[in-house]
């Protein structure tokens, strides 16, 4: 039977072991999904040890940037991006290859790209993570430019007090790559001006659990068009699955 999995800390939030799992049931596939919780980046040797029958498995918070060391090949478009999200494991001679690739950015390109319209050249992206690179990246592919929101002083980032009203009408595409909002805090939005939202705004969020958070709900009381990240996980999943299929 194939194996395939996911690493990140911690995984109680995770869709993705669901998601698999009944894909293989119901299309007769012989393969099970694993949830590997690990405390630090290293124990994924021992993930890799003690499973060696694993095909693939997809990398989430807080693993995307630090996996990339563990990694014998990443793709360009992964290292241009500078996170990934899926490994593919090949196994060679009684040992093991592995390569990193980068769904996120596909599949979040291809989640908002219907939402765009000529007025949505700017966009803030909340957060510095593995996830808000993939998002960046998929934006700057559209023609939108960009700046990342962090509650740190750090090189080309703005911090979320810095954030008039001037700036929300300027930049009205907002991508949250944080877990702020996420289960079970449902009562936590980023600290922004949504008074200062309307009908030309999109209020994007990474998070899909809960179905609409309060970053989305706050956005949504202006006018602004809201959506969670379902899709793009959905789109993700099923990206890797072909990566993990494939025979690049």
């Amino acid at each position: 039977m194939k194996k395939y999995g996911l690493i990140g800390y911690p995984l109680g939030h995770s869709f993705s072991k669901g998601f698999f799992n009944e894909k293989f049931e119901n299309e007769g596939i012989e393969a099970e999904y694993i949830n590997f919780e690990i405390p630090t980046i290293d124990a994924l040797l021992e993930v890799l040890a003690s499973n060696p029958d694993l095909e693939g498995f997809n990398v989430t918070i807080p693993y995307k940037q630090k996996v990339m060391s563990f990694l014998d090949s990443i793709t360009s478009e992964a290292r241009s991006i500078g996170a990934v999200n899926v490994v593919k494991v090949e196994h060679r001679n009684n040992t093991y290859h592995l390569k990193g690739y980068n769904s996120d950015a596909l599949a979040f390109k291809q989640s908002i790209e219907p939402m765009l319209e000529r007025f949505h050249k700017k966009a803030l992206i909340l957060g510095t993570g593995g996830a808000s690179k993939a998002v960046k990246y998929a934006l700057r592919s559209l023609g939108l430019e960009t700046i990342n929101v962090s509650r740190y002083e750090r090189p080309g980032t703005i911090q979320y007090q810095r954030i008039t009203p001037n700036v929300i009408k300027e930049y009205n595409v907002i991508v949250n790559c944080t877990p702020c909002g996420m289960y079970p805090h449902f009562d936590e939005c980023p600290q922004l001006p949504y008074e200062a939202m309307d009908s030309k705004t999109i209020l994007y969020d990474l998070i899909y659990n809960p179905d609409e958070t309060m970053f989305m709900r706050n956005g949504k009381q202006y006018g602004a068009t809201v959506k969670n990240g379902l899709e793009m996980l959905l789109l993700q999943a099923y990206i890797s699955w072909d990566i993990w299929n494939n025979n690049d």
